[in-house]
């Protein structure tokens, strides 16, 4: 799909599709206001037939257009034009893209993005999000369908995001550029996400990291062996591997395009390619959605294809530890101690808790290799956070309020939100032992906030943040998949560091 970005009269358009919008009421924007004058009432005639009410999210095709350049309009119901704020803008923005994803039109030109949008004036903003948002509907996983499967084909090609004035093209073309590369990175971490587990194993994982390092002359990556990891004492990531057959392996990707002796940023994500719980099974019941496990790695993966496309000038490290959990002979069980490469001990109550057994170990390796200025850390590590924040957000936990503040207004900015939760010390108190320093859970209350305290322990020299994505990572149902998140979050994030100098 190609985008741009232009400014001119829609009424002027020579394209397959012009999408304007409608608020409540029958209320033309002035875009459509400009289209039913040069097309002699045609959008009023077909509002006052009741097509078209402008609540938010309808949408109305309008075909046959013999006084008018273009071949179609589409009318986008906005809403009450008082409440359409950005999410309401976001809401329109798909309702479009559901319907340009079936027009027969080769390219279209999309004037949402001139809207005025309630308590927000930055036209890069409203560009940047109708292509997110766009890219997301637009987006299909066909990798694992069989030779008689007919790809999905969509005839639009390009799409033209229109903006009010001339000198609003260049904060446009930077959205796009920005988006582009953002969806790019989305898009490879729901493609690894949504893969099986017997194809995406911790190997599978690896040779992505190199390929990614042929892909772009910035990245370089190795991979550490089960070998490789004894020698550094990484005997809590190498519990979780005991169960599987498949040998587990530490990804470092690094990304070194800033000062030579600037301090990196590291994102650290756990890489589970699929969690059955190991000895402490979990339910049949959507076991299959474990492939999903892998979601905080597959992140790392998509930012730093972000970070390459983009070019940041900055130096960014992604570490992700990646296993398989399964039950077996050799797998860890409850009551089994661990020590830890950072030298502490673990008691291992539940074997289903593995996630912050892998990211321990890393965040260790990173405090010891890399001298990072932030490190931050995403995984889909508890049901707890689910329960407390659903799909909406993310849950954040962070040891400094600065990085706290920044991760939480990327998120804000980008639409893909996260949510500040307590890191107070009175938690760790649930994680005490009889036979060991730590307990690998804290019980059930609190399990979100005991499991990025138990992270905490591992992460007290470092300026650190936890991102508990186990609600946001796939959605279930009839729309199950990878969503990619929080890709958006972190890009942004990186984008505002780099712009800093940081």
């Amino acid at each position: 799909m190609e985008y741009l970005v232009k400014s001119g009269s829609p009424e002027k358009q020579r394209v397959g599709c012009v999408v304007v919008g409608v608020f409540d009421r029958r209320k033309p924007s002035p875009q459509a206001q400009a289209l039913d004058d040069a097309g002699n009432g045609l959008i009023g005639s077909v509002m006052r037939r009741g097509d078209m009410d402008g609540k938010l999210g309808q949408t109305t095709m309008l075909h046959g257009l013999d006084d008018m350049l273009c071949d179609r309009i589409l009318l986008v119901g906005c809403g009450r034009q008082q409440d359409f704020d950005q999410a309401a803008y976001r809401k329109a923005c798909r309702a479009a893209a559901r319907e340009l994803d079936r027009v027969g039109g080769v390219d279209a030109a999309h004037y949402l993005p001139e809207l005025n949008v309630k308590a927000l004036d930055d036209i890069g903003w409203t560009v940047k999000q109708a292509l997110l948002v766009t890219e997301e509907v637009f987006y299909r996983f066909e990798a694992c369908r069989g030779s008689n499967y007919k790809p999905y084909s969509r005839k639009l090609s390009r799409l033209t995001f229109q903006v009010p004035r001339r000198s609003d093209l260049p904060a446009g073309e930077r959205a796009i550029r920005e988006a582009e590369a953002i969806a790019a990175g989305v898009n490879y971490a729901k493609d690894l996400g949504n893969l099986p587990g017997n194809i995406c194993t911790p190997t599978y994982l690896a040779e992505q990291a190199q390929t990614l390092a042929k892909q772009y002359k910035g990245i370089s990556t190795k991979v550490l062996d089960e070998a490789e990891m004894e020698k550094l004492g990484m005997g809590s990531l190498l519990a979780v591997s005991r169960g599987s057959r498949q040998p587990a392996k530490l990804i470092v990707m690094e990304y070194m395009k800033g000062p030579k002796n600037a301090k990196p940023t590291v994102l650290v994500g756990k890489g589970l390619t699929f969690d059955s719980g190991g000895i402490s099974i979990k339910p049949g019941a959507a076991m299959d959605e474990m492939k999903y496990d892998m979601c905080g790695g597959a992140s790392v993966f998509g930012a730093m294809k972000a970070a390459a496309e983009l070019e940041l000038p900055m130096n960014l490290v992604g570490v992700v530890p990646s296993s398989e959990n399964l039950p077996d002979g050799e797998a860890v069980k409850p009551g089994d101690i661990l020590t830890s490469m950072s030298g502490q001990t673990i008691e291992i109550l539940n074997t289903d808790a593995e996630g912050r057994l892998i990211l321990c170990d890393a965040l260790t390796y990173v405090e010891k290799n890399y001298q990072s200025d932030v490190v931050v850390d995403m995984a889909t590590l508890t049901g707890a956070a689910v329960i407390a924040l659903g799909s909406e957000a993310a849950a954040l936990y962070a040891n400094n309020s600065s990085l706290r503040r920044a991760l939480r207004d990327a998120g804000e900015a980008v639409g893909d939100r996260a949510w500040p939760m307590p890191l107070w010390e009175e938690y760790q108190s649930q994680l005490d032992s009889n036979f060991a320093d730590m307990a690998n859970v804290g019980g059930r209350a609190a399990g979100s906030i005991t499991a990025a305290s138990f992270l905490h322990r591992f992460a007290r020299k470092l300026r650190w943040a936890h991102l508990d994505i186990a609600g946001v990572a796939w959605k279930t149902g009839k729309d199950k998949g990878a969503t990619g998140r929080p890709v958006g979050l972190l890009t942004e994030f990186l984008i505002a560091r780099a712009n800093a100098g940081q």
